[in-house]
């Protein structure tokens, strides 16, 4: 397995026609320095594609006056200086990428393969889990790590990533108590959804396992490990490689992980 470090720059590939539902995409004010751009109604990979390329597109054309994008599930908020540029032109400016046609699929968006260690005292929530589903315990860590998520937004905690591709069989209602304490590096379901946790969070989702590897972390040149589009794979290790894997700085770590996947 290969990982590959977001860049920068090059994240712009090309253009394709990319359908949305009926009545989109909606334009409205957020305060007199935002604007939202809404792709739909629901949660899904197609509709967060189109949030993310809108926001590549945006990053290459350069406008004059934007201070920063957030992508979420399904909408993308541009905050502006609106001595620059006024809300009608920006979203004009933005009518006018959407006409051109968005990237279809971005080059240099990142597939992570990131090391999850199911055991004790990492896994509490995997018997419950098992029970729930109607899964034996080694069937739901065979499931969760078969296949690919993609990292839809980024929030709650810094850095942490809401990752939508959980199974249908691991969809659970969450936990009707939240446990006050949830260390960072775990890994964990709730509803239809996975993350990685990159702080110290309270948290009433489901912990399958743990990860070395930090979402987040200030002394890192750049402290967000994840990005919106980015693709994640989780790979199971044993205690005693995930021991090591946590002992090693991170600038170690990720060429480790790169020539050993």
């Amino acid at each position: 397995m290969t990982i590959l470090r977001r860049p920068d720059v090059d994240r712009v590939a090309a253009a394709a026609s990319i359908t949305v539902p009926p009545g989109y995409p909606r334009f409205a004010p957020v305060g007199d320095a935002a604007l939202t751009v809404e792709f739909g109604n629901t949660v899904s990979p197609e509709l967060n594609e189109q949030v993310i390329a809108l926001d590549t597109a945006l990053a290459a054309a350069e406008l004059d006056g934007i201070v920063e994008t957030v992508p979420s599930y399904r909408s993308l908020l541009v905050c502006y200086e609106p001595l620059e540029i006024s809300y009608h032109k920006l979203v004009a400016e933005l009518r006018h990428l959407l006409a051109r046609g968005l990237p279809e699929r971005m080059r240099g968006s990142t597939v992570w393969h990131v090391p999850v260690l199911y055991e004790p005292p990492h896994c509490i929530d995997l018997p419950e889990v098992a029970w729930r589903s109607g899964l034996t315990e080694e069937q739901v860590v065979a499931l969760h790590s078969s296949v690919e998520y993609v990292v839809y937004t980024i929030g709650y905690a810094p850095g942490m990533p809401y990752l939508g591709g959980v199974p249908a069989a691991l969809h659970l209602s969450r936990r009707e108590t939240p446990r006050p304490r949830i260390e960072a590096g775990a890994v964990m379901i709730g509803g239809a959804q996975g993350c990685i946790v990159p702080t110290t969070v309270p948290s009433a989702w489901y912990q399958l396992g743990a990860t070395p590897l930090r979402p987040f972390d200030v002394s890192r040149s750049d402290p967000f490990l994840f990005r919106p589009g980015d693709r994640i794979r989780f790979r199971r290790v044993a205690s005693i490689e995930f021991d090591d894997l946590s002992r090693l700085s991170f600038e170690t770590l990720l060429p480790y992980i790169q020539a050993h996947i």
